[in-house]
């Protein structure tokens, strides 16, 4: 596995590595590749818990 810094791009809808997209279109960074690939669902999982969260609270 290479070592460095992982993205994901929202642009490309692709992982990257850290030579890539601007910062300002990508998601990260990540410490792996695979970490970087599942930041979409990651970032899901939180707003779904997050608007969860805030029904309770109605």
């Amino acid at each position: 596995m290479s070592e460095g810094q992982w993205w994901f791009c929202l642009k490309h809808m692709r992982v990257e590595p850290d030579k890539g997209c601007p910062n300002k279109d990508r998601m990260g960074p990540y410490a792996s590749e695979e970490e970087a690939a599942g930041a979409l669902q990651r970032a899901a999982d939180r707003n779904k818990a997050w608007d969860e969260a805030d029904q309770d609270d109605d």
